[in-house]
């Protein structure tokens, strides 16, 4: 399982359109793309700007080639995007250690 983290900012003042909008880009958009088993989205409490995607993904390329090549991105980016005070900063990770 491959765990994409999304550090995202978002114009001050657009917390509750922002959270409707990744709910609905996440659940409806990105969970329909191959590989795709989950996400989660924090907001700061410190930057209330401040949001942390991960999408949980069965390989690294389901998310870099097989969401971002395809249709589905394009919508995800449509719903999200406007949000967006910067372009957000994508990196992948793999477990290498879990506590039970």
């Amino acid at each position: 399982m491959i765990l994409e983290l999304a550090d995202i900012r978002i114009a001050p003042g657009q917390q509750a359109a922002f959270e409707e909008a990744i709910q609905r880009g996440a659940g409806a958009v990105v969970s329909r793309a191959k590989g795709f088993q989950g996400f989660k989205v924090n907001r700061g409490i410190e930057s209330p700007e401040r949001y942390v995607l991960q999408i949980f993904w069965d390989t690294l390329e389901d998310h870099t080639v097989g969401f971002r090549n395809s249709p589905l991105f394009a919508e995800w980016r449509a719903i999200v995007g406007p949000f967006f005070a910067a372009p957000p900063v994508v990196e992948h990770f793999e477990l290498v250690i879990k506590s039970d």
